[in-house]
């Protein structure tokens, strides 16, 4: 994968900002008989909105800004900063931060994602032309509401994105278990109806049209779909576990990502970055890697180290000019306390921590990661053999030792994707794990501590905190702060937003009323027991 836009750059990112800046003008283009039909307009397009909207919204990466970075970064001590409206770390509700994945008018998940591959995969329903198209659309819905259910519980799934075709503009929120079920249906038997020998999807940004690789992805998705029920439901975790055993990815090659570009602005760069690279305010100065992520990674001599992490990279906070002498050395990373700020308090401003010497000293994402042009990475290799690990180690699905050596060299090894610079030496991986092997008494923990630390590092701290609050691991000790919301403990769930109890009341209000330990930080989805 060389680059997400070949030949349709300009268009997709034509159309993506219209159906990012204006949606009333992408609804008439999408569904107006006057102006495009089904029979007219190719779906392909919507494919790549989709894919590049899972990415991050086109509006300043409002949700992952706000989601992704504030929230869910902080809170499962992947990053840490001491910007006051980065609320994540301090337990503290926004709620309209909590509400934007979920998102309002043109911005957010349902929005910019949900209505777009809704529309593909009804619009391709039944015609032979997309009938790859068809089923890579099945299997990005359940990407895609993936994510949203698992942030925030019942949510309106099966009716989501459907009002021009059925009528309903206040669709039903449907239970977590439901839609779970759902999801392991959609994916299997889209997986299952691939077929090499038909159309080639020339919308898809993840494998330029590549089915086989498209039924790896499957495969590994409906994998991590099932091990989320391993608390609730494990007899369905280990049926479909044991259903995707030799079908999912099989090595960095497969690992799905969009490979962004500066060509279109906003629109096409990469969302993390344009945060975290200051675009928006002093976040490229102010928000460092997590003590904990980079004490994880020091305790145990991890090669990654001195590729994801550089001390000294912004010299001054009025400037947002990386400084090419930034420090890559092992040795001098040191991560920043989590739940600190600027207020002066002893015990709560940064400055008054033991730790502090000053900012330069704490650890930045590697110039590397977070490059405008760089890729998200949506789900990889290293995921998916950890997953087996686990299955392996609950069921005996093979062997847990041998996924377990290969999900921790792909969680090196891929970082190469990032930057060539980044690239972890076979030599290096192979002494880590000589010197850190799997040990079967501690394997849950394991598996689940090398998981957090590969999707930090893939910098989808929503990954990270769903397998956190699934697994347990690796243990977390929450931060003290004044007057949070959760009683000093790490949020499990975002509430629904508020904007629901004007446009979609009666749904909104029976489904609020049902989150187990009520609808607010501290509430339950169903999975997470």
């Amino acid at each position: 994968m060389k680059r997400i836009f070949p030949t349709y750059t300009l268009l997709s990112a034509a159309i993506l900002a219209v159906a990012s800046g204006c949606t009333k003008s992408f609804d008439d283009i999408n569904t107006n008989p006057s102006t495009y039909s089904q029979a007219n307009f190719d779906a392909n397009y919507l494919l790549t909105t989709a894919q590049l909207g899972y990415t991050g919204s086109a509006d300043f990466a409002y949700e992952t800004w706000r989601a992704n970075l504030i929230y869910s970064s902080t809170m499962i001590q992947g990053l840490s900063t001491v910007v006051s409206y980065w609320a994540g770390d301090k337990y503290l509700l926004n709620e309209s931060y909590t509400a934007a994945y979920w998102g309002i008018n043109t911005d957010g998940a349902y929005a910019e994602q949900v209505k777009p591959i809704t529309d593909l995969v009804q619009s391709t329903d039944g015609k032979v032309k997309y009938k790859n198209l068809h089923q890579v659309g099945r299997i990005m819905r359940a990407l895609i509401m993936e994510r949203i259910t698992d942030l925030y519980g019942d949510v309106p799934y099966s009716q989501a994105g459907m009002g021009y075709y059925t009528g309903v503009i206040t669709p039903k929120y449907d239970k977590q278990q439901d839609i779970y079920t759902d999801l392991l249906k959609e994916v299997s038997e889209a997986t299952a109806a691939l077929d090499p020998t038909a159309d080639i999807p020339s919308g898809d940004v993840f494998y330029k049209g590549n089915i086989q690789q498209w039924q790896r992805f499957g495969n590994s998705l409906l994998l991590r779909i099932a091990m989320r029920l391993t608390k609730v439901d494990p007899a369905t975790a280990q049926k479909y576990a044991t259903q995707v055993q030799g079908k999912t990815m099989q090595s960095d090659a497969d690992n799905a990502f969009v490979l962004h570009d500066v060509s279109g602005a906003r629109v096409t760069q990469n969302r993390n970055s344009q945060v975290l690279l200051g675009d928006g305010g002093q976040e490229n100065y102010y928000v460092k890697w997590s003590k904990t992520f980079i004490d994880f990674l020091k305790s145990t001599n991890d090669p990654r180290l001195s590729k994801i992490a550089v001390t000294q990279l912004y010299l001054k906070d009025v400037s947002k000019d990386q400084n090419p002498g930034a420090i890559a050395t092992a040795a001098v990373q040191k991560g920043m306390p989590n739940g600190k700020d600027l207020s002066g308090r002893a015990g709560f401003d940064i400055s008054t921590d033991p730790t502090y010497t000053s900012f330069p000293d704490y650890s930045s994402p590697s110039p590397g990661m977070i490059k405008r042009n760089g890729p998200t990475f949506i789900l990889t290799y290293g995921e998916s053999e950890l997953l087996l690990a686990e299955a392996a180690q609950r069921w005996g699905l093979g062997s847990a030792s041998q996924h377990y050596a290969a999900g921790v060299t792909s969680a090196c090894s891929y970082l190469s994707q990032y930057d060539p610079t980044l690239t972890v030496a076979a030599a290096d991986i192979s002494t880590y794990l000589t010197a850190n092997p799997y040990n079967a008494s501690q394997g849950l923990q394991q598996i689940n501590s090398q998981y957090w630390a590969l999707t930090n590092t893939m910098l989808d701290f929503y990954e990270s905190w769903s397998n956190w609050r699934r697994s347990g691991y690796p243990t977390l000790t929450p931060v003290v702060y004044p007057n949070n919301a959760t009683n000093g403990q790490i949020p499990r769930r975002f509430p629904y937003p508020i904007s629901e109890t004007t446009t979609n009341p009666d749904n909104y209000k029976a489904a609020s009323a049902a989150v187990p330990g009520g609808d607010n930080l501290m509430g339950r989805v169903y999975w997470d027991k």
